[in-house]
């Protein structure tokens, strides 16, 4: 189970170059320490972690790359968008119609309402925060197609620990992570493909690959992150805080815990929040108990 390095990857549906705040960070750590790095578009993302899978591969070293992104949708739409109850299907489906350029623009929203199109009523995506009307896509929240709930299991066992997760349909708006699944989810689909057999998701897949792909919540350190330095951006903290902790526990041995397989709800269709109910532990492992946090370089690549 051990990982000669840590990524956590915080994702952005932004529709233009973006740095700072509520961009794309990438917290690393390692045997150098840690990094955060800022990158200003999903396609210089995309390229940047297919070097990340090559050179971990080639060093025949292994990484475990957490994404803050829901790697699965509430049961029951799988099944209706792909023909299979698979969440990696809808990863697929969603790298066919996905549309989004150099420059960040993207077709998100009318991915979305071809979505909704196969569902009787308004949903389930919701949120448009366009100026321009999208066909099918309702700027408010509709009412549920029958069958499918807003929440995932994982999400509501988070809400119930006093974390809180939006919800997967929800588009726009305040936390509102929607659109991130929408354009992060391809990305990691083309991953896959590109260096197939040597990738897993979990908890779809087990975690016996060089590189092992989980979903995450940045949120889990946010006890640490009010502590970090007041100028750093709290992005940048979260995903080296996270990287840093999930290295640390791993080089413990603590990190199996993390790996335990989630209730059978939760597959094959939804997927589990890795590390969700670890809050502590995760904490624990950046007290001043262990070694002294390296800084965060916050380093941009343009």
């Amino acid at each position: 189970m051990t990982f000669d390095s840590v990524a956590v990857l915080d994702w952005s549906s932004a529709s233009t170059p973006k740095r700072g705040r509520d961009s794309i960070w990438l917290g690393v750590a390692g045997s150098a320490g840690v990094r955060a790095d800022n990158l200003p578009t999903r396609a210089l993302a995309e390229a940047h972690l297919a070097k990340m899978f090559q050179d971990t591969l080639a060093r025949k070293a292994r990484l475990l790359l957490a994404c803050d992104l829901s790697f699965g949708f509430p049961r029951g739409f799988a099944p209706v968008i792909t023909g299979q109850a698979d969440a990696l299907a809808v990863w697929d489906w969603l790298a066919h119609h996905i549309r989004d350029d150099a420059a960040n623009r993207h077709n998100l929203r009318e991915v979305a309402a071809m979505a909704n199109g196969h569902f009787a009523g308004d949903g389930p995506f919701w949120g448009n925060g366009a100026r321009a009307d999208v066909p099918g896509l309702s700027r408010r929240k509709p009412a549920l197609p029958a069958g499918l709930a807003e929440f995932r299991l994982t999400e509501a066992v988070a809400r119930a620990q006093g974390l809180y997760p939006k919800s997967s349909w929800q588009l726009a708006g305040a936390g509102a992570v929607g659109a991130q699944n929408l354009v992060g989810l391809p990305i990691l689909a083309r991953l896959r493909a590109q260096v197939l057999g040597a990738v897993a998701v979990w908890p779809f897949q087990p975690p016996d690959t060089p590189i092992v792909l989980v979903e995450t919540y940045t949120a889990l350190v946010d006890g640490p992150v009010r502590a970090a330095d007041p100028e750093t951006v709290r992005d940048a903290a979260q995903v080296a805080l996270l990287a840093q902790a999930l290295h640390r526990m791993d080089r413990a041995g603590g990190l199996k815990a993390l790996f335990a397989p989630p209730p059978p709800e939760a597959l094959p269709e939804e997927g589990w929040i890795f590390g969700l109910g670890h809050s502590a532990a995760l904490a624990e492992f950046l007290s001043a108990r262990h070694e002294p946090a390296a800084r965060s370089n916050q380093s941009r690549i343009s």
